[in-house]
Order: C-alpha cells, then structure tokens, then sequence
C-alpha cells in the first residue's frame, strides 16, 4: 500500500488523493498519490505538498452501512438486549462530509440532535461471502466517523422507533481526516474512541467492548452479498450519546470524533 494515511485535498482547482506526512498547526504535509479505489494508488513522485484543508478522505461512497448496538456498555445504557446478529441500517451517499465541514441541519432535525462518534472501516475492494478468518484482507482501511442521528425522527411516538431516516440527512456523516492504512492500524480492536462536544469529554472506549469485531461485522456484511469498494461501515458507537444524558446538540456546537494517536475530525452544527 503506498500510504499510511490517505487523504484528499484541493490543488490548482483539482481534487486529488494524498499521503499525509505531518500535521503542523492548521498545515498539512502530503505526498501527491495518482489513481484511485478502483484502479489502486500509487505514488506520483516525493515532493511534499503544504494545504490548509482537507477534504473528505473518500471521492464518493456507493453506501455507508451502520451497525447498531455493537458496545457492550452501550447496550446497558439504553437497556437493550443484545440480538443474535448485529443491528444494520444504511445511510445514503449524500450523507457523506468532510473533517472539518460545518454541518447544516434543516430546522425538522434540530430537535433531539445528537452525535454518535464511531470507528469506521473503509472497504478497498468488492467483497462476498467473505469469513472473518481474512475479513481484513478487504480493508482498505480505517478513519472516524460522526453517525449524526435527528433523535426526534427515531422516537417510536414519532417514526415507529426506525433508524434509518433519522440518520440519512444530507452530511450526517463525516468522516476523516484520513483514512489509516489496515497495515499501518494492525488490530483495530486496540484503538481507542472519543468524542467531545466543545472540548468536553462525552464518550471515550476502547474498540474492544465491541460486541462484534470488525472481522464479524465484515463477514456478516458480505453475508450473500456484495461489499462494494469505498463502503463505508461504521461500526457503532459507544456509551454515552446525548439521548441519555438530555445534552442534545444546540447550534454552533462543535464535536470531534478522535481515534486516539491516529487522528480526529471536527465539525460544526449549523442551525438553517
């Protein structure tokens, strides 16, 4: 793999893919990469390139699929019992964003806002019936992810208790800065998570309460069907989302998904 942490940017008007060296203040260090997931990447000399901003790691996504209630803690904080398979809904495309984009929230969904900061798996190539033994030899690599749910659209009174509708708003999920190669992560099940909502620490644990492995979620995904390359999977969130605590999200609040040592994205909601 010719980079450790993909990344998108904009040069002379153009979008391109990246290798990012080093992050300096609000500067950025990169390697210019050619190619793409379909035809692969590979590195387009070593001249180091300095931008300002990053944009989403990924051009494009065919789907983004979640998986619900996949933190042990999690599940005893909403009182949920734990199914025999994991809980799966999808986002569409158009909810995919950027590391550092604002979000705009459309005023039906400014009621019961609230962030769901998650480790996500980018797929690198189509992948079916793939079996956990070598569910990682399919990813292309990892990032973080805000799974940003309009709350008031998932309460049963409201929408019948569904999931998905409430969480496919157009930019309800960034992800980035950048994607880490799955050789330079190794066992994903080590990282660590946290999320803050203007500074304040709101969840923080380590990917190995999950309750399926990224290994199982891969195998179970691709399970008679096919993974595209750039599917995003996020992966679940943990204990302690606004929904319990009654700390939903106001405008103009910023939260920061970090997967510790590897790097954060930060957004900020904007009340339309």
């Amino acid at each position: 793999m010719p980079f450790d942490k993909l990344v998108r940017f904009e040069l002379d008007g153009r979008a391109c893919y990246g290798n990012l060296i080093d992050t300096s203040g609000n500067e950025f260090k990169v390697t210019k990469l050619i190619g793409g997931l379909e035809e692969g990447f590979s590195a387009d000399g070593d001249e180091v390139i300095i931008v300002s901003k990053l944009l989403c790691p990924l051009e494009r996504t065919p789907i983004i699929q979640c998986v619900g209630v996949n933190y042990r803690r999690h599940a005893t904080e909403a009182k949920l019992t734990v199914p025999a398979y994991p809980v799966i809904f999808s986002k569409p495309p158009a909810t995919l964003a950027g590391p550092h984009d604002s979000i705009p929230i459309h005023l039906s969904c400014q009621e019961k806002l609230d962030y769901e900061g998650e480790l996500c798996v980018i797929i690198g190539r189509d992948a079916k019936n793939v079996s956990s033994s070598n569910a990682l030899d399919y990813v292309l690599g990892y990032t973080a992810g805000n799974d940003i749910s309009a709350r008031f659209f998932q309460l049963p009174e409201n929408a019948g208790g569904q999931y998905g509708y409430a969480k496919s708003f157009d930019n309800f999920a960034p992800i980035g800065p950048a994607i880490w190669s799955q050789e330079s992560v190794g066992d994903p099940q080590k990282l660590r998570l946290v999320t803050r909502v203007n500074g304040e620490v709101r969840q923080e644990t380590g990917c190995d309460d999950m309750i399926w492995s990224v290994r199982q979620i891969v195998e179970h995904l691709s399970r008679g069907t096919t993974l595209r390359a750039g599917t995003v999977i996020m992966a679940g969130t943990p204990e302690g989302v606004g929904f319990f605590s009654k700390r939903f999200l106001k405008d103009g609040d910023v939260v920061e998904i970090e997967i510790k040592g590897l790097g954060k994205i930060e957004n900020k909601m904007v009340f339309e």
